[in-house]
């Protein structure tokens, strides 16, 4: 911490003690003022202020009950300064914070919630996917956590994975899919727009596209396709490294599988053209520490039960799957 910044909070925390002092000695001083008759003031009946004839307004003292009262108050307040935080800078002799308050209250919660966790504790998601109890309760866990991205039925959206399908960027075993889970995941596609064009001219990239689409077209015929072929060669020049050469990726890369006609960040010519030349970057932040392993188990297994019913993987084999 800077001077500047020690210097500007220490005159925030005397600004705020002082305007405490001056609201709690005013009170006192407006308290112990009109608590007493003063000489001069006049008696109770003698104020000689009457309204319409027989309605007099009396100068009596307040009750010594509502006096000891409003003492007490002050008393009261003088204390909660002393206990709790509230007088500048002064932590209070609690040490008392809602951060600590709230762990306290979590840990209370988080206790009630193992009893009903620790039949799940340790099991692989896939057996958990077969309990429908399991399901249900990584059902609203995901809902809770994981929906923002992917959506409530888990099928995504641009630049968020679709969990419903076989593919998988990270492998789908569900050894892989539970550490996507705990661990999270860094993808990312280098930029290669400079580089392409650098060896295949200002169409390079375009050249590139047009042969990736055929790699999911089985019927095509890259030799009688001027820009496919052309892309081929770079392709094979660049990609391969990350992508194979048959171009159906790597899982311990995170490489997408490019036959299967799949694309993250969509499938038209400006999207293509934005992931090859500028490259992306997907996150998926780890949950353990949020979440905790059996929670994030139970995550699991209601993911994995999006694609898979009846143990078979739901659409097409996994074989190629990223």
């Amino acid at each position: 911490m800077t001077d500047w910044t020690s210097s500007f909070t220490s005159f925030w925390s005397l600004f705020i003690v002082a305007l405490v002092l001056i609201n709690v000695l005013g009170c006192v001083w407006l308290l112990w003022s009109n608590a007493k008759r003063r000489p001069g003031d006049p008696g109770p009946n003698e104020t000689s202020h009457v309204w319409d004839g027989d309605l007099t307004e009396y100068n009596k003292p307040m009750p010594k009950w509502w006096i000891n009262l409003f003492w007490i108050t002050i008393v009261f307040a003088a204390g909660y300064l002393i206990y709790y935080p509230g007088f500048g800078a002064f932590a209070g002799v609690s040490k008392w914070t809602s951060a600590g308050q709230l762990e306290r209250e979590q840990a209370i919660e988080n206790k009630k919630l193992e009893a009903t966790f620790a039949p799940f504790a340790g099991k692989a998601i896939d057996t958990l996917a077969a309990d429908p109890k399991a399901v249900a309760i990584g059902r609203g866990i995901f809902n809770n956590t994981c929906a923002t991205c992917h959506g409530s039925g888990g099928k995504g959206a641009i630049g968020y994975p679709n969990l419903t399908d076989s593919i998988w960027k990270w492998g789908g075993t569900p050894e892989d899919v539970l550490t996507s889970i705990q661990e999270g995941r860094q993808g990312v596609m280098a930029p290669w727009g400079t580089v392409l064009e650098g060896t295949g001219g200002p169409n390079a990239v375009a050249y590139v596209i047009a042969y990736v689409r055929t790699l999911s077209q089985p019927e095509a015929n890259v030799q009688n396709d001027f820009m496919a072929s052309q892309g081929k060669k770079l392709f094979e020049g660049v990609c391969v490294s990350c992508h194979g050469p048959d171009g159906k990726g790597n899982t311990q890369l995170g490489a997408s599988n490019l036959t299967d006609n799949y694309w993250l960040y969509g499938d038209s010519n400006a999207a293509l053209q934005e992931t090859i030349r500028n490259g992306r970057h997907g996150v998926m932040p780890p949950h353990e520490e949020l979440l905790g392993d059996t929670r994030t188990r139970l995550v699991g297994a209601y993911v994995w039960s999006l694609s898979h019913q009846g143990g078979t993987m739901a659409g097409e084999p996994a074989a190629n799957a990223q």
